[in-house]
């Protein structure tokens, strides 16, 4: 089994892994909510913002699952 690492280096700073799965996950979510924009599926959300917060969450515990922890 392998250990969650408790630090992530970038170009020597040390980040946490969340912060890095926050950041991608919050970069794919916005991609991924012009894409539902573009072709005007956001309009079938009663709240797209919350939508929006959802996916993020989801996004962001995916990335960390499976990139970040390896």
């Amino acid at each position: 089994m392998f250990a969650a690492p408790s630090e992530v280096n970038i170009a020597g700073v040390y980040v946490p892994p969340l912060l890095v799965a926050g950041i991608l996950g919050l970069s794919l979510t916005y991609c991924l909510v012009k894409a539902l924009d573009r072709f005007r599926l956001s309009r079938h959300f009663a709240a797209p913002e919350l939508v929006f917060v959802a996916l993020v969450v989801i996004v962001s515990v995916i990335i960390e699952a499976f990139v970040v922890i390896g």
